[in-house]
Parts: structure tokens; C-alpha cells; sequence
């Protein structure tokens, strides 16, 4: 039977909401019987329930389940992955509830359905208990619902829950390393990242694309030049579509630039893309890579070169490469140009101007020594509601005023930031140094009063370098 007609006509009354019509033709399905004939066919129809009530309710869904065949686990299996892969991840995890109470078989296609809506959603007491269901039911044999646990464990930062699951799999793949550097990478465990790399041949298994990326995040979270380099060595002997993933050059291109080497940086850069009609393309991506190298080890007049170079070739530059060049030229004392370039972000490109960006204008008015257009712009801007850029925002004008000897704005700019968040210590420190440099120790002594009360010390310094791996 032909169903691309019942689909498209609840496809409509998804759209336009029209849940009198839905009910009309989800009565007409049963007393026909056509709905029993398609497990996808009853997943659709309670994909448009869902969509035409707009609500998140379970009580709804349950009597929507009840029309179901519970001997099949087929449409459970497509309404899980469905509310998974749209982002409503609660209806997501009451449907497995359902199956589950209601005798539906569980396999390992809703398991991992189930995983990672509970991830998303940030439910780990529901990934917990899934997890002691797939070891009483034998489903822990499955790779694929093992590496989704360990996704589950990753992505809540459960670091030492994810590799304890990695090491009971008996027959690992890429796909279990990769959901476990990934968690790696999400804690920022660059050590333990590539250790795990470095194991991959102890089981028997070869680097994808991703493991590659994953590990170019470690050596470059180490600053670990020789084993990128090793690593970049392994991706031209296995890769054979480098030009493709432009996620991977892109990481090769900022390795080597956290490790200090530019101009190894910009020879990727060169090479990078892929060749067609006889010229290199390159994407967004890989431009913005070689900007943010170039900014943060101060080379601010190529950052200007490389935009104008970036504009010239027709790419469409993203927020990223603006605030590459929005500091740039602050930096380089160009704050008209810095303006001009901010403009341009919503006239020329359609691009919402965000508290980075304006943080970038405030550095660059305070690099000027325009304190007061600064003020100005931080009281005027729209987005002052982010209160993270809007500390520091203070904070920025906070130390340009102390170099200046603008002491009663530097107040000011210090109380707006303590207002905002008051267990700041950068803001009392930054007030401290201006206090002390214009020799008034009675507000230091203030100042020092008001940390004890609020029991805050200031945070230790420290720093470090790679020796030998």
C-alpha cells in the first residue's frame, strides 16, 4: 500500500496545526485497520498529535501509545529516535519509560536512542538507570550501546564513569575510542586523550578522521609539538581525502599555531582546501583558523591582510573572523577601522553583533585611551544582559583607567563590575593596583576588609612546560 498520500496530508496538519483533522483521520485509520499495517505509519501519527498540541505532555502521549500494536517494538523504536533527533528529548525518554513498563521490547536501536536523549537532557539518574538495565539485560555485549554510554558519561563530564565502561567492552572499535576521547576532550583531559591515542594499536584498531581531530585537540591543549607532528605525519599516510575534511586541516592549522609555530601554521594554510578549476578553495573554517594564529601570537597587521585577502576571494566571513579582526584592530591602534568592520557585521552580512564583539570595541577604545567613548558604549550597548562579557567589559575599562591615572572612572567602571558579580577577585585586585599606584592605601585597606568578609582570596598563579613527551 501506497502511504506517501496519508503522509503528506499529516505532514500538512502538522504545519498548519489542525488537530480537529488529525483526530477525523486517525479515526478513520483504525476503524479501517490501515493504521495497524505500518509500525512508521503509527509513529507519524503520533509525531503529528505531538506537533499540533504543542506540548510536552505524558499523559498525552500515553494515551496516544495505547492505540499501538505492544508486541511490536517498531513504531516505539521510531517515536524514540524521532523526539531524540528533534531535540524533545523528555518525550524522547518517557517513550522508552512506556516500552519499558509496558513489556515492549527494549533493543539496542532505542537503547542508544534513549542514551542520548538522556544526555542532552541532562538526566543522569534516567542514563543510570539505563545503564543498569543494559547490564541485566545482556545489552552490554553491543558495542554501539556501550560507546553510547560512554557518550552519556562523557558528555557530563563523568570522566572516570566513561573510561570504566571503556575497559569492560571485551571487543573494541573506533566508535567506543572516539565517544571516549570525545569526553576526554570535553573535560579538557589532553593527557589522557592522547595516552588513549597511543593505545590504539594495542587494540587492533586504526585512526579515523575523528580520532585524528581528537587527537590534534590534545597536542594542541599540550602544546606537544613533537607528537603533533607525528600525528600530522599519520594523517598524511592515511587519509586520502585530507582536502575534504576541512574540520581536520582546520585543527592541523591551529595546532601548530598554540604550539608557536606560525609559519608552519600558514604552509598548511597554503595547502589546505581542496583544488578546483585549477584554484584552491578554501572554507570559512580554515580562514578563521589561521586569523585566530595570527591574532594570538600578535601578528595584527596580517590579521587586517588576511580579512581584506578573505573578503577578495568571496568568502563569506562568520562572527569568529570578525572578532579575530575587530581585536586586531584595536590592537593596532585602527579603532575607527575596528567600527567600521563592526558596522559592517550587520549591514554587509546580516550578523548579530554579540557582547564579544563589543567587547573587542571597548579594548580598542581603552588601547586608545577613549575612556570615556568606552563608558559610554558599555552603558549603551544592547546586550548588557550577559553579565560574563559585561564583568570583564568593566574590567578592561577597570585597567586602562589605572594606566591612565583616571581614578574616579576606574571607580566607577570597578563598582559596576562588584555589582554585577561580587566574588570577582580579578576586580579587586585590578582596584587594588590602581589604589596602590596612586598611593591611596586607606581604600586598599578597604578593599582588603571587604575580600575577609566575603571570605575570598586571590587566585594562585601558576605555569607550566612540556618536558621530554
Amino acid at each position: 500500500m501506497n502511504f506517501l498520500p496519508i503522509t503528506q496530508f499529516l505532514n500538512h496538519c502538522s504545519q498548519t496545526r489542525n488537530l480537529k483533522a488529525v483526530k477525523k483521520f486517525h479515526a478513520h485509520l483504525l476503524r479501517t485497520g490501515i493504521l495497524f499495517f505500518s509500525p512508521n505509519l503509527q509513529a507519524k501519527v503520533i509525531f503529528t498529535y505531538t506537533s499540533c498540541l504543542n506540548t510536552n505532555s505524558t499523559q498525552t502521549l500515553t494515551n496516544l501509545f495505547k492505540f499501538l500494536n505492544p508486541r511490536s517494538p517498531l513504531p516505539f523504536n521510531s517515536i524514540v529516535s524521532h523526539f531524540s533527533q528533534n531535540g524533545c528529548h523528555s518525550l524522547a525518554l518517557h517513550a522508552f519509560s512506556f516500552m519499558h513498563f509496558n513489556g515492549v521490547h527494549v533493543d539496542s536501536y532505542a537503547l542508544c536512542s534513549a542514551l542520548k536523549s538522556s544526555s542532552c537532557d541532562n538526566n543522569m539518574r534516567f542514563g543510570k538507570n539505563i545503564h543498569a538495565h543494559v547490564q541485566k539485560s545482556g545489552w552490554f555485549c553491543s558495542v554501539f550501546v556501550a560507546s553510547a554510554l560512554i557518550d552519556l558519561y562523557g558528555k557530563m563530564l563523568f570522566t572516570v564513569d566513561a573510561a570504566m565502561v571503556f575497559d569492560e567492552i571485551r571487543v573494541k572499535n573506533t566508535v567506543c575510542v572516539n565517544a571516549l576521547l570525545s569526553g576526554y576532550a570535553d573535560a579538557k583531559m589532553w593527557s589522557e586523550g592522547v595516552e588513549l591515542v597511543r593505545q590504539m594499536p594495542a587494540f587492533y584498531l586504526d585512526c579515523d578522521n575523528f580520532t585524528f581531530s581528537a587527537a590534534l585537540r590534545a597536542c594542541a591543549g599540550l602544546s606537544a609539538t613533537g607528537l603533533g607532528r607525528q600525528i600530522h605525519a599519520s594523517v598524511i599516510r592515511k587519509v586520502l581525502n585530507v582536502g575534504d575534511d576541512v574540520f581536520l586541516q582546520s585543527l592541523l592549522i591551529e595546532m601548530y599555531g598554540k604550539c608557536g609555530l606560525v609559519e608552519k601554521a600558514k604552509r598548511i594554510f597554503s595547502m589546505a582546501g581542496f583544488r578546483q578549476e585549477g584554484k584552491r578553495k578554501r572554507d570559512v573554517v580554515l580562514w578563521t583558523s589561521l586569523l585566530g594564529v595570527y591574532g594570538k601570537h600578535g601578528h595584527y597587521k596580517e590579521v587586517i591582510m588576511l580579512f581584506r585577502d578573505m573578503l577578495i576571494n568571496g568568502i563569506r566571513p562568520d562572527g569568529v573572523a570578525f572578532l579575530a579582526v575587530i581585536s586586531a584592530c584595536g590592537y593596532t591602534g585602527q579603532v575607527d577601522l575596528a567600527f567600521k568592520y563592526f558596522a559592517s557585521m550587520a549591514r554587509d552580512f546580516g550578523l548579530k553583533q554579540s557582547p564579544e564583539h563589543y567587547s573587542c570595541l571597548v579594548d580598542a577604545l581603552c588601547r586608545a585611551g577613549e575612556l570615556e567613548k568606552a563608558w559610554k558604549l558599555i552603558n549603551g550597548m544592547p546586550c548588557e544582559g550577559n553579565s560574563r562579557y559585561t564583568v570583564s567589559m568593566w574590567g578592561t575599562l577597570l585597567n586602562a583607567c589605572s594606566e591612565c591615572g583616571n581614578v574616579d572612572l576606574g571607580k566607577l567602571a570597578g563598582q559596576r563590575a562588584l555589582e554585577l558579580e561580587p566574588h570577582n577577585t580579578g576586580i579587586y585586585v585590578l582596584l587594588s593596583n590602581m589604589y596602590a599606584s596612586n598611593g591611596m592605601w586607606d581604600e586598599i585597606g578597604q578593599l582588603r576588609e571587604s575580600m575577609k568578609g566575603r571570605k575570598l582570596k586571590k587566585d594562585i598563579g601558576c605555569s607550566w612546560i612540556d618536558v621530554g613527551r
